[in-house]
């Protein structure tokens, strides 16, 4: 009965986005209420146990949630992700335009999210394709994959760090931009391919240069300090992992993980990143605040929710029946994968939103790691990366971030689902494979 319950709740959820045109938020808690209810857990308690969920999932991510988008905004105000762009297409130079493009997209996309990125980065697109003869298309589909394959895999975005909340690793974040960056490299050579055979096929529409975010930067920052606030946290939390695993001393270790947390890295590179603007600096900071905090409060209020249906799922006797089940039927981890990673695509093909999807579907899964043999931080790390796989595949048009392909490219709709929409079907196929042979590797024979 708990199973069909579930199922039918998670069709609500879908259906109250995209049918009835409800708030995510309203369409999680109403979930969460019919599933308890459902279920028969006590209704004295199920609003506590839907508020607990909630606060607790805040209370281990939130701060890195909002503290990841003001360095997003910090870089686009200050101008450092134009010029990380720019080193890096210097670096890879005019014959591998599509390649350098899609480094540059998955380099901005670690703190940025990855719309953001786009409208960041899209004059530079005209301006690669003008410079090297390469078709607008090709340019903008390069970046767009390079963007898309960080921003869903590797922390500090919403979403890696809310499958690992949920997942009860939040204090393994060195693990999951690891294993985010090996899954995310493939990705570069497959959007740059795609890009470089499909992009030019793409049909431009009316001109949609509808401006960035901030202005024209008439002087940028040097390439050391634009790069350091992607480098520094990312620095400091891989240190503090490592330190971990190495097993240094007692207090090497404990100075490295305070230093290495994902709270004081951010923070560390927020102060760091003062230096970034040469005239008022308070002001272009508390700007950059308000910017950062405005733009995550809605992926802060899903995540939340999301920690609260989950809450309520693991109220349940939805454990206990997996379990079973799981005990009689004795499927391998990389079965395991697979299954979350169709879940994950399921959800992100319903309603669109990549963040939504893996905090849906880590909500579900988390009772039932134990129970599936996902143990250590990197089983369920790589767990993590099977849910990204899956919340890439696919993104149309209930998504925002393909209005945003489309209209700042200005390309055809119909040309964005030829090229954008196929290009994440294809890096959602292959970061799963990635992450299959990783689990293989590192579990499988290494026993990691």
């Amino acid at each position: 009965m708990i199973i069909i319950i579930v199922f039918i709740a998670i069709a609500f959820i879908v259906l109250s986005s995209t049918v009835l045109r409800m708030h995510p938020l309203v369409g999680l808690i109403l979930a969460a209420l019919g599933v308890g209810i459902a279920a028969g857990l006590p209704v004295d308690k199920l609003a506590e146990t839907i508020g607990k969920g909630f606060g607790d999932l805040m209370s281990k991510i939130g701060m890195m949630v909002i503290l990841g988008c003001v360095i997003g905004s910090i870089l686009d105000r200050s101008g450092a992700a134009v010029k990380v762009a720019d080193v890096i297409l210097k670096l890879f130079g005019a014959r591998r335009p599509a390649f350098a493009m899609a480094v540059i997209g998955a380099v901005v996309g670690i703190p940025v999210f990855c719309d953001s990125g786009f409208i960041i980065l899209h004059k530079l697109n005209r301006i690669v394709a003008e410079r090297t003869g390469k078709s607008l298309g090709t340019i903008a589909m390069a970046l767009s994959g390079g963007l898309f394959a960080t921003h869903t895999l590797v922390p500090p975005t919403p979403g890696p760090i809310s499958a690992a909340g949920n997942l009860g690793i939040p204090h393994s974040m060195g693990i999951i931009i690891l294993l985010g960056l090996l899954v995310s490299i493939p990705n570069l050579f497959v959007s740059a391919w795609f890009a470089e055979k499909y992009g030019s096929r793409v049909v431009e529409g009316a001109d949609q240069d509808l401006g960035a975010h901030s202005g024209e930067h008439p002087t940028l920052p040097p390439a050391w300090k634009a790069f350091m606030p992607i480098v520094l946290p990312i620095f400091l939390i891989t240190l503090a992992s490592i330190g971990h695993l190495l097993e240094f001393p007692p207090v090497v270790s404990q100075w490295l993980g305070f230093l290495g947390s994902p709270l004081v890295s951010f923070l560390i590179a927020i102060f760091f990143s003062y230096s970034l603007f040469s005239k008022d600096r308070s002001g272009a900071m508390i700007a950059c605040f308000k910017d950062g905090i405005s733009h995550c409060g809605t992926t802060l209020v899903l995540v939340g929710a999301g920690g609260a249906f989950g809450a309520v799922l693991k109220e349940t006797e939805l454990k206990y029946l997996v379990s079973d089940w799981l005990a009689h039927n004795e499927m391998s981890g990389l079965a395991m994968l697979l299954i979350a990673f169709v879940i994950a695509a399921f959800f992100k093909t319903a309603q669109g939103s990549t963040t939504t999807s893996m905090v849906l579907t880590t909500s579900i899964l988390a009772p039932l790691l134990l129970s599936m043999g996902f143990v250590t931080p990197l089983q369920i790390g790589l767990m993590v990366m099977a849910v990204g796989s899956g919340s890439m595949t696919v993104s149309h048009s209930n998504d925002a971030w393909f209005w945003v392909v489309s209209q700042f490219t200005g390309i055809t709709p119909s040309s964005t689902y030829r090229t954008h929409t196929l290009l994440t079907g294809l890096q959602g196929l292959v970061s799963l494979v990635v992450t299959l042979f990783l689990y293989f590797v590192l579990v499988g024979v290494l026993d990691l």
